[in-house]
């Protein structure tokens, strides 16, 4: 089983970046490689189902995540059993004001994909995978944040 472990600081509230990557529909706008996400059954708690279409290696693979523990704006643990077979904590923590998010995710290779190309490249693109998603919520969240100030500026003029 292959393991990616990545931290990443927010400028923006922990409730914000919490709601924000608890809604399987914003998956897509952020991370690379997650063609469509549907099917979304949320909850109040954060908690969510979903299914999804993901490419690995440029395989497309379908799949189903569960979110089955979940601790509002601080944890949230999904499974997915079919595609590519993997669990993915997510770790929310305010510091100061700003949120350190820290996702881990433990997955499988699928041999669709390791007959294509080596386990040690596999495991590499999926680490950049989640560098670029991690990076992204970053640049989204905190352009939220700037996005209402902008508009107070112009609409001054």
């Amino acid at each position: 089983m292959a393991k990616i472990s990545r931290t990443v600081e927010i400028d923006a509230p922990v409730e914000r970046v919490y709601a924000f990557m608890t809604d399987p529909n914003n998956m897509p706008e952020v991370w690379p490689s997650m063609v469509e996400v549907s099917n979304v059954q949320r909850r109040d708690d954060g908690s969510h189902s979903f299914d999804w279409v993901y490419k690995m290696a440029g395989i497309r693979f379908e799949g189903h995540a569960d979110a089955q523990e979940v601790e509002k704006n601080r944890r949230v643990v999904s499974k997915n059993d079919s595609g590519i077979p993997s669990t993915f904590h997510y770790t929310y923590e305010s510091v100061d004001g700003k949120t350190r998010l820290t996702m881990e995710a433990e997955y499988t290779i699928p041999n669709k994909v390791l007959n294509k190309l080596a386990e040690p490249i596999v495991r590499r693109i999926n680490e950049h995978e989640a560098d670029v998603l991690l990076q992204n919520v970053k640049a989204r969240m905190e352009l939220a944040e700037e996005a209402p100030a902008a508009e107070a500026h112009v609409s001054a003029e």
